[in-house]
């Protein structure tokens, strides 16, 4: 992978982390540092995910790997809150 893939990978986990917080109700008490994180790993395990399944190269945009990629934030994130909230 090249400098400009990882850019692009970062930058497109930033969009899917932002996504997937807001597709969780309510408040998260996890900093937007913490759903960059999540982002940026649900954004590389949802493109395996895709690609295992054979949708991550459609024609146009890949909705479908998009979708796995916001779930699987929504997912993070959730697991994320949880786990702090239970610490404090």
């Amino acid at each position: 992978m090249e400098i400009s893939g990882v850019i692009s990978a970062i930058v497109i986990g930033i969009v899917i982390g932002i996504l997937g917080r807001l597709a969780v109700p309510g408040r998260q008490r996890i900093g937007i540092l913490w759903t960059i994180v999540v982002g940026i790993v649900a954004a590389f395990i949802g493109s395996g995910i895709a690609a295992a399944f054979g949708v991550a190269d459609t024609k146009g945009v890949d909705w479908i790997e998009w979708l796995i990629q916001i779930g699987l934030a929504a997912l993070g994130v959730a697991a994320l809150d949880r786990s702090r909230g239970r610490r404090g």
